[in-house]
């Protein structure tokens, strides 16, 4: 019987099937304007929601999962980076699909896409929510209607991030399997034996911002995912037939966003600091990036999607500093050890 166990591997979530999520620390971008994707400010610290039951409220104990803690209007993305064999990949933000806009599903859906497809969709920064572009990633408080939940579902009963991952079925992954090795192989005969032109395997895409440089009664989570500032990302579309990939997911985690403040009650850990400022990042000369793949089609985003308000609309004006990057400063990109994590009722 197949292995449906979700690990934690340092502040890696390992996904049956050799799915890697990273939660990735950011810039905030401006509401208004499409900008170069933001730099990463290294990982949140994520924790086991078992391994804190005496402190963790009680509907985290029935959701099991896992927690990290986000300040307020903080923004993230996630990384995919060491998800070695092919897998969809489902994102919810508040069990809305963040690719699709579509109520959480246990099935992979076409019309409209529903799921990401690894490891060719090497981050996600945001929802689907334009053509080649995303709107970012942003923590909000549940209870103000700014999450996307509380926009798609006029409720407000969830937060957080979910996290459901599908394999491909066995002869498919096998065939892929026998392609990889036969391209390996011919990479080796073809290419001079280290150096510049050897091959290299597709879980080593750079992680963004490393590179080159009614119904349940309302969770205690109190923070879920707002949108922010848009950005230049494409969502791709699947190019495999959907009954390629197996009809049941093979494991799944209810990732939890805690305040910084509950984050030092439930665990005794000091949380991380507050974000970088924003225009003193640019000022370092430190890099953005743009990321562009010539052989992957775009996915069209839905009305649902497109029409999500961002978190200013709720919250006022941001009047940190803004200091857009210079155009050198955009860099081009491209062309299961640990604990597990237990799963509950979500």
């Amino acid at each position: 019987m197949a292995d449906t166990t979700v690990r934690i591997d340092g502040n890696t979530l390992r996904l049956p099937g050799g799915v890697a999520v990273r939660f990735i620390r950011t810039l905030r971008l401006p509401e208004s304007g499409t900008h170069a994707l933001p730099p990463g400010l290294g990982e949140f610290p994520v924790r086991r929601v078992a391994d804190y039951a005496d402190t963790v409220p009680e509907a985290w104990r029935a959701r099991g999962g896992v927690m990290l803690p986000v300040y307020l209007r903080e923004a993230m993305w996630l990384s995919f980076g060491g998800t070695a064999e092919p897998a969809a990949l489902q994102v919810g933000v508040g069990k809305v699909c963040a690719v699709s806009g579509k109520p959480w599903s246990d099935r992979l859906r076409r019309k409209p896409q529903n799921y990401l497809v690894l490891p060719r969709q090497p981050w996600l920064d945001g929802i689907n929510s334009g053509k080649g572009t995303v709107r970012q990633f942003v923590a909000v408080p549940i209870g103000l209607g700014a999450t996307v939940e509380g926009q798609v579902t006029g409720e407000e009963v969830w937060g957080g991030v979910q996290l459901q991952s599908f394999p491909l079925k066995e002869p498919q992954l096998a065939r892929w399997r026998r392609e990889e090795m036969l391209r390996a192989e011919r990479a080796r005969a073809f290419m001079p034996s280290g150096g510049y032109g050897a091959a290299m395997p597709m879980a080593a895409a750079p992680a963004q911002g490393a590179a080159p440089a009614g119904g349940p009664r309302r969770a205690a989570a109190a923070m879920g995912l707002g949108v922010g500032g848009s950005m230049r990302q494409e969502v791709y579309e699947d190019d495999r037939p959907l009954s390629d990939w197996a009809e049941t997911p093979a494991g799944r985690v209810f990732v939890h966003l805690v305040t910084p403040p509950e984050w030092r009650r439930i665990t005794g850990e000091a949380p991380p600091p507050s974000p970088v400022d924003r225009a003193a990042y640019t000022r370092a000369g430190l890099p953005w990036f743009d990321y562009y793949d010539q052989d992957a089609e775009d996915l069209a985003p839905t009305d649902t999607l497109g029409a999500v308000k961002p978190v200013g609309d709720w919250l006022g004006d941001d009047h940190e500093p803004w200091q857009a990057p210079s155009p050198g400063q955009v860099k081009p990109l491209k062309d299961a050890p640990g604990k597990p994590v237990q799963d509950g009722d979500w």
